[in-house]
């Protein structure tokens, strides 16, 4: 059972992401594998991945303290992509605990995302325990080369085949390319991967949530070669310029925007944000990743949406309830029924 509403303070951070002061959390490093995303029953605990306690990019150490709270959205949508499993920050935070938090803020619902086996199986269980959120289910990209050298591929792809049927499930993903992680010695894996994964969609009759990483050529040319493409596709985390977005729009294919379109340095992006189809806007977390300006670095959390919609109202000029409701009317579209 999901736990009541909690009473959130805007300016607060939630009580349910407050560590008990304890001597040993004044070490960061220690307690950095004990961050957030264990479900109750379906739970990563304290064997689930972690999240690297230092930025991707510069090492410098992260702050781990999860951001206040935002105000309230004045109407539901729900957080297109996040990684549940995952743990961050400085105490666990449970599956059931998440969702409500999240709810008590406007985020109605989660789409917890795999990226191998063990992933799409948490989200699978998790998304069948918990009425508030959905899964998808994939093998990443930068999976795959290593899968395939191992030898250890057709077993995983089979397995995320057997879970894309199972209740719940409404996408496949994150599938995709990547050139930021994989060189171009893993790339003919990557596009068998993102092949036989945008085919699973289409069975199944799922959307396609595709992870792009410096690869805009690259997933724009698996779609186009594909046979046959997903009624729905899903650009998450969207990364692209104005030239990207209007290719989406030509092909009415959704955009995913994170907590990156209100970083700085992501002018870019923000073109792009404000050139797409209102009918094709999607938000999301991206948990425990990219947390929106001014907490960037710190840990992310379905409960943050509201941060991201509000900047993303503000830039294209029109107001936070009329673009909340655009994106849950897209969300259903994309994915069916939320309930």
């Amino acid at each position: 059972m999901d736990p009541q509403r909690p009473t959130i303070v805007p300016g607060e951070t939630p009580a349910a992401y407050v560590p008990c002061p304890h001597p040993e959390d004044a070490d960061h490093d220690s307690v950095a594998g004990a961050g957030a995303g264990a479900g109750a029953g379906a739970g990563a605990g304290p064997d689930g991945p972690v999240r690297d306690s230092r930025e991707e990019k510069s090492r410098r150490r992260r702050r781990l303290e999860y951001p206040p709270a935002p105000e309230p959205l004045p109407v539901p949508v729900i957080d297109n992509h996040a990684h549940l499993d995952f743990r961050d920050g400085m105490l666990t935070v449970e599956v059931a605990e998440a969702l409500a938090v999240a709810e008590a803020v406007g985020v109605s619902g989660v789409i917890g995302v795999g990226y191998d086996v063990a992933s799409s199986e948490f989200s699978v269980r998790a998304a069948q325990e918990h009425r508030r959120m959905k899964a998808a289910v994939a093998l990443h990209p930068n999976e795959a080369p290593q899968l395939v050298a191992d030898g250890g591929f057709e077993d995983a792809f089979a397995r995320i085949v057997e879970l894309s049927a199972e209740d719940q499930v409404v996408a496949v993903g994150e599938s995709g390319m990547d050139r930021f992680r994989t060189g171009e010695e893993g790339m003919a894996a990557q596009r068998e991967s993102f092949a036989r994964h945008i085919e699973l969609a289409v069975d199944r009759g799922l959307a396609l949530q595709i992870h792009d990483r410096d690869a805009h050529d690259d997933v724009v040319a698996g779609l186009d070669d594909a046979p046959r493409i997903p009624e729905s596709v899903v650009f998450h985390c969207f990364s692209g310029d104005a030239e990207l977005a209007r290719i989406c729009n030509d092909n009415g294919w959704f955009m995913s925007f994170a907590g990156t379109v209100t970083f700085n340095n992501a002018a870019g992006l923000r073109e792009a944000l404000a050139i797409a189809d209102p009918r094709l806007i999607l938000v999301e977390t991206d948990t425990p990743f990219l947390t929106p300006h001014p907490y960037r670095g710190r840990p992310n959390a379905p409960y943050l949406i509201p941060q991201t919609l509000r900047f993303m109202a503000e830039h294209r000029d029109t107001t936070v309830e009329s673009l909340g409701q655009q994106v849950m009317y897209n969300t259903v579209q994309a994915y069916g029924s939320w309930t």
